[in-house]
């Protein structure tokens, strides 16, 4: 992935990642973080909203946090500074494997390879998740580019939005997830609760049980993320998204900014594109206006306790 010279900002706090320059890289990545995501999901204990099985924002890139096993813990971190992907266990137990290009097929069986060497076995079901026609990693030779350059960008951008997220979530006192990058769809999010329940999810993602998106929507709740594209998808472009569980009426026509903000019929979110945030004047401030608009708007639009749910 070349770097755009004309660009002064490509090289700053928030990097360009145009989905065309690392497509390839992209759909590789969202696998791999899969198979990790999957070890959480394999061996943690569950959690409300599913929180149990996503990974988090590192120093170096992305990682399950501790996750017990037996009378150890053991974690396994994306190292995107210095492309590994690394296992590490309480014992002192250390393995790494290189990130570089490979067929699918070869690092899952690699990747297991790591796990069985800190003394890890997981049952790690093979077929990808949140993916139309997904092949199971087992058999896929199709997905195999890595680009560090594209991969530390991601991350970077990972990074900005994480800090600005972290920022609004602070706002809030009432129920809160963490800012969690979901490997199902391989976006960062967070998500606010207004403390009442919600309708049944319909549910109807592919390659997901129902039952985990009925427990993910159990309750009225509000998210804004970060989402790197996707090729063939609504929105092709990397871009930050609000949306709200279940709909109040009038969201859709909601004021909610900053100018460039629209909100998605097909998606059900508000949307506004990344490079929106990343050429702004203030990235910060663009970024904190979306967030705050979007649950403002929300949470005005379905009558939330906003008295006893905001600091």
């Amino acid at each position: 992935m070349n770097s755009d010279a004309r660009d002064p900002t490509t090289l700053g706090a928030w990097p360009s990642l145009p989905l065309e320059a690392w497509e390839d890289t992209r759909a590789t990545l969202h696998l791999w973080t899969q198979m990790v995501g999957k070890t959480r999901l394999a061996l943690s204990v569950p959690e409300n909203h599913v929180w149990h099985v996503a990974l988090y924002l590192t120093s170096r890139g992305l990682g399950t946090s501790p996750i017990p096993y037996g009378t150890r813990t053991f974690d396994v971190e994306f190292d995107f500074v210095a492309h590994q992907l690394v296992g590490r266990a309480s014992d002192g137990a250390r393995s790494a494997l290189a990130l570089e290009p490979r067929p699918m097929a070869e690092f899952f069986d690699r990747y297991r390879s790591l796990l069985r060497s800190l003394g890890v076995e997981a049952n790690i079901r093979p077929m990808p998740c949140e993916i139309p026609n997904a092949i199971p990693f087992s058999r896929d030779r199709t997905h195999e580019s890595y680009d560090p350059e594209a991969a530390n960008r991601f991350w970077r951008v990972l990074v900005q939005a994480h800090r600005v997220l972290m920022g609004e979530r602070g706002r809030f006192i009432g129920k809160c997830s963490p800012v969690h990058f979901w490997w199902g769809a391989m976006d960062l999010a967070f998500t606010r609760f207004s403390g009442r329940p919600a309708p049944r999810h319909p549910g109807g993602i592919p390659n997901l049980a129902d039952r985990v998106t009925r427990d993910a929507y159990s309750n009225e709740c509000m998210s804004v993320g970060w989402w790197p594209g996707n090729v063939g998808a609504p929105i092709a472009e990397p871009a930050f998204y609000a949306y709200a569980y279940p709909e109040p009426a009038g969201f859709a026509a909601a004021r909610v900014g900053p100018v460039g903000a629209r909100y998605d019929a097909a998606l059900k979110e508000w949307v506004l594109p990344y490079e929106v945030v990343r050429r702004a004047a203030n990235p910060d401030a663009a970024l904190t206006e979306f967030a705050h608009s979007a649950y403002e708007a929300a949470a005005a639009l379905a009558s939330w306790d906003r008295q006893a749910l905001e600091r």
